[in-house]
């Protein structure tokens, strides 16, 4: 019977792999002087009474490196799709131009780079507590397990297990965030 007990490490490397993906989406909508269709993305636009992402009231185009575009399908929506964009700290003005907003993208200057450089370590700290966060859980199967029969070796070997798991995503995350940094702080 001990011999059955095994723990779900494929789970615990999906739940890993989501706080990955969850850090990279969160360093997408950072803003770092270079125009992304992607920073616009968290942008909520009231849309026939309800919040409606922007990228599906309106195009989103990136037309040069200091410009994004929004064109609106609804004429009577462009104006709040304007001020969505004003109220979402972009810290962009958008300017209408018919049916098209115009996002140009200042830029930024060294107190600002230095700022979304802290911003984008937060953002890593915040991925690195959820993979322990995941590691603990794994960890609390563990005892489960060893209260359940589990060998003392097997229990070393997944203790071994989850923390390589562990030890491999964090490296992931500083490296993007060396990464991220070097792209916020380049001129």
């Amino acid at each position: 019977m001990a011999d059955e007990i095994e723990i779900d490490t494929g789970d615990l490397q999906r739940r890993m792999d989501g706080a990955m993906q969850a850090l990279r989406q969160e360093f997408a909508s950072l803003r770092t002087g270079r125009a992304s269709a992607s920073m616009v993305e968290p942008v909520m636009v009231e849309a026939y009474g309800q919040l409606t992402p922007i990228n599906q009231v309106g195009t989103v185009n990136v037309p040069e490196p200091r410009m994004v575009t929004v064109t609106v399908w609804d004429k009577t929506l462009v104006g709040k799709a304007e001020k969505a964009i004003r109220n979402s700290g972009l810290g962009i003005n958008p300017v209408i131009d018919g049916m098209t907003i115009r996002l140009p993208i200042p830029e930024l200057n060294e107190e600002r780079r230095k700022d979304l450089a802290k911003v984008a370590g937060t953002y890593a700290e915040n991925a690195r507590i959820a993979i322990r966060n995941v590691r603990r859980d794994g960890m609390d199967q563990l005892k489960k397990a060893k209260s359940n029969g589990m060998s003392e070796d097997d229990q070393k070997l997944w203790q071994t297990e989850i923390q390589e798991m562990t030890d491999a995503h964090i490296k992931k995350v500083d490296e993007v965030l060396e990464q991220k940094q070097l792209e916020i702080m380049q001129v």
